[in-house]
């Protein structure tokens, strides 16, 4: 789900409802509401020699508290011991099921067709070292991954679209507000580029733009990403292109799988640290900010 002010081109709506979730359980994190769980081994089940694995998938549970962020979930556990981490990382998830159709509300999530994304970008537990605790958002700009971390040395990879050259950027940023089916506001350059879009815009209460919605470039969810009081401009969103993702080629934006937006999103809360990795000439995040949540951007294509 847009010079160089980027992908601001999309803006939460005014009466955007975030959904908080809480802390990942230490033990067994509750099945995930989009797609089925993800296979890989408990460290508290593992029995020297065996290859048990269970299901499981979403990495929160609900928590009513609003003021929690990544900065309180509890260090990372101890990882898996090597082998074990191995069998896990050898479990093939089904993707037939974790891309299937989805009823969301009013709108359906259609499947996705497998042989129209490269099966490296598709979502897979993994182990991953990193300093950064659970629950924080790490992106790989330079090798097109997304991880959420996660307890005992292990993450959730998702494949991503991410900028082309000229709207890379790298920072930390934090996760300051989040709509379901969002808007979408293209610049007016855009639209006079592309007078066909025209049929589609209509008068949304922050300007001319488009529903959300299955045919919005912005997809199932949008996550906005901001720097203290200052809108970055870029958001992690869903796309109706998922074969775009692998690739460089939106307006700077970190573009997800709708399967995999929606899986992100219900176990990332408001307040979580997103932190971008450098990649070729990156941009400082403070560069082409506006510092109004409803500033439009310049550049249009998500």
């Amino acid at each position: 789900m847009k010079s160089k002010s980027y992908a601001g081109a999309h803006r939460p709506k005014t009466t955007s409802k975030s959904l908080i979730l809480g802390q990942r359980d230490n033990a067994l994190p509750t099945p995930s509401r989009y797609g089925p769980t993800m296979l890989f081994l408990s460290r508290r089940k593992i029995i020297a020699g065996a290859s048990t694995v269970i299901a499981l998938a979403g990495c929160a549970s609900s928590n009513p508290n609003p003021t929690i962020n990544a900065a309180a979930i509890q260090p990372s556990s101890p990882p898996f011991p090597a082998e074990h981490a191995a069998i896990a990382d050898a479990v093939e998830p089904k993707y037939s099921a974790i891309y299937a159709e989805i009823k969301d509300g009013d709108f359906t999530v259609p499947a996705i067709k497998l042989a129209q994304v490269d099966s490296a970008f598709l979502r897979k537990n993994v182990t991953y070292a990193t300093k950064e605790p659970p629950g924080t958002i790490v992106v790989d700009p330079a090798n097109h991954y997304l991880y959420h971390v996660e307890d005992g040395g292990r993450a959730t990879r998702y494949g991503v679209g991410v900028g082309r050259e000229g709207f890379v950027w790298a920072g930390d940023a934090t996760i300051k507000s989040k709509q379901e089916w969002p808007d979408w506001y293209p610049p007016k350059e855009m639209i006079d580029r592309r007078p066909d879009l025209k049929k589609v815009m209509v008068d949304l209460q922050s300007g001319v733009g488009m529903h959300g919605g299955p045919s919005n470039p912005l997809g199932a969810r949008a996550m906005y990403l901001w720097q203290g009081d200052h809108d970055t401009l870029f958001r992690i969103h869903g796309t109706n292109e998922p074969w775009t993702v692998g690739q460089s080629q939106s307006s700077g934006c970190i573009r997800m799988i709708n399967q995999d937006v929606m899986d992100l999103y219900q176990k990332t809360p408001v307040g979580a640290r997103v932190v971008v990795l450098a990649s070729r000439r990156p941009q400082p995040a403070e560069l082409g900010y506006q510092s109004s949540q409803n500033a439009p951007s310049r550049i249009g294509r998500p």
